[in-house]
């Protein structure tokens, strides 16, 4: 999936985190998941792509993506975490403004 494939290249770089490890399937460190959280998060509010599709971009099930976007959106009840989330929104925004929609 094309537009996942640009969030996870995207995040993996404000990361530093390898994007092959953000693809990797099965369980990886906190940190890794924690960032392939964020990216799917990105994916499914500001590319608006379904649970589902974001999914299939990152290998995972459905309710695996609605558990990290879940999480994520908890956890932006603290100010540097969403400080963090909010700038990952606005690079993936802007680098792939356009693309929203595009499967």
């Amino acid at each position: 999936m094309f537009v996942c494939d640009c969030v996870i290249d995207i995040t993996a770089a404000l990361f530093n985190v390898s994007g092959r490890e953000l693809r990797q399937a099965g369980r990886t460190s906190t940190s890794v998941s924690r960032v392939r959280q964020i990216a799917m998060y990105v994916s499914h509010v500001v590319m608006g792509l379904s649970m589902s599709e974001v999914g299939r971009g990152f290998a995972r099930e459905r309710t695996t993506v609605l558990h990290a976007c879940h999480l994520i959106e908890d956890m932006r009840d603290d100010a540097d975490f969403d400080a963090i989330v909010a700038l990952t929104e606005r690079v993936a925004g802007a680098a792939l403004r356009g693309l929203e929609h595009r499967r």
